[in-house]
């Protein structure tokens, strides 16, 4: 089968949301993976349907496939990075992030996106783990119900420092509806399990996948060759249990050279599938 690449645009945050697609579309991508940001299509612009509309017909003209992400940092709060989460002690400020993830589910059915990827948060100091967990299953639960509602695939992200930090995590939480979005880099940060033993260990509940180079224990997103995954096996892996879906470029770090590195790691990817 043929795999099908996306990139995601927090790795090109100094250019314009079109811009971006269409250098994302020049290097022959088959997607875009959107990070919804302050200027990547703002879930809270006022007109943010008629612009969401309006990044559709783009697409569809492109003939690029979607994914939403959710990791902007300072979206909900400029004072705090990634803050609120579903894990923030504070209720109100839980239904911030729910609202917003609702609201970028409401985004993916417009774009008719393949997935709506999201994590679950750092608990805060003097939080009881009991009382966090207690928040994020009744959180993600509300999410989850939701994009059933609109027709959505929600996939839950383990993230190193996280709450929900492994795929072990992940399995332990069993909510039914909800797929794992999987960055493959993070199981060399964690450690838990070598990324192509994780995609056939977990294929059935693969929602989305994330891909880039990492050093082993060291969660730094890097360019293809600069780390230690096997790009290639990873490849192989995901052949092998028929992922169709987009894997996902993350190169959040790389924005100031993204008009090289969007061609160069597509390229990268082409050349390990031929030598895999």
């Amino acid at each position: 089968m043929t795999l099908r690449f996306a990139y995601n645009t927090n790795g090109a945050a100094n250019h314009r949301l079109d811009d971006a697609i269409d250098l994302i579309a020049d290097a022959g991508y088959d997607g875009v993976a959107i990070t919804l940001d302050i200027h990547h299509l703002d879930p809270f612009a006022e007109g943010w349907v008629q612009e969401t509309e309006r990044v559709s017909s783009r697409l569809q003209r492109l003939g690029l496939a979607s994914v939403i992400e959710t990791g902007a940092r300072f979206l909900l709060d400029p004072k705090a990075k990634h803050e609120p989460t579903l894990v923030t002690a504070d209720a109100s400020a839980r239904l911030r992030r729910i609202g917003f993830l609702k609201r970028a589910i409401d985004i993916a059915a417009i774009l008719r996106s393949e997935a709506v990827s999201f994590w679950a948060g750092v608990p805060k100091a003097g939080v009881d783990s009991a009382d966090a967990m207690g928040w994020l299953r009744d959180g993600v639960a509300d999410v989850v119900a939701y994009a059933d509602a609109q027709g959505v695939v929600p996939c839950l992200e383990p993230e190193p420092g996280m709450l929900i930090e492994t795929l072990d995590d992940f399995a332990r939480l069993d909510i039914e509806g909800l797929r794992l979005a999987l960055d493959t880099g993070h199981c060399l940060v964690t450690q838990e399990r070598e990324p192509a033993a994780a995609i056939a260990e977990f294929a059935e509940r693969i929602g989305t996948v994330a891909i880039e180079d990492m050093a082993r224990g060291v969660h730094v997103h890097l360019p293809f060759g600069e780390g230690d995954m096997d790009v290639g096996g990873v490849l192989t892996a995901l052949e092998s249990i028929s992922f169709g879906k987009l894997i996902c470029v993350e190169l959040s770090r790389e924005s100031h050279r993204a008009d090289v590195m969007i061609p160069q790691a597509l390229a990268y990817l082409r050349e390990a599938r031929r030598h895999a």
